[in-house]
């Protein structure tokens, strides 16, 4: 048997997990494609279509645009102030 260096072991081993890496996506989107339901989306003329309001079964769910941190800010002061109007006005009754 041959011996290999560190770096000639670590290279390997990098292939390796990269190989994996590869096969785990692979079974995962198996498995999602098999099991949309599980992950949120339905397949079309699944149960549940009925009342999405569209024919032909339910949409594709919009994903939300990432929030700034300036954006974030400025919600948790807005809410901020409004807990502190319902908490004040809770107390003048």
């Amino acid at each position: 048997m041959a011996s290999l260096s560190q770096d000639q072991l670590r290279r390997l081993a990098r292939l390796g997990a990269t190989a994996r890496l590869e096969q785990l996506r692979q079974e995962e989107a198996a498995i999602r494609a098999e099991f949309p339901d599980l992950f949120g989306r339905r397949r079309k003329g699944a149960a549940g279509a009925a009342g999405t309001g569209q024919a032909g079964g339910g949409a594709a769910r919009r994903r939300r645009a990432a929030m700034s941190a300036a954006g974030r800010k400025a919600v948790s002061e807005r809410m901020r102030k409004y807990w502190a109007e319902r908490r004040k006005a809770k107390a003048a009754k």
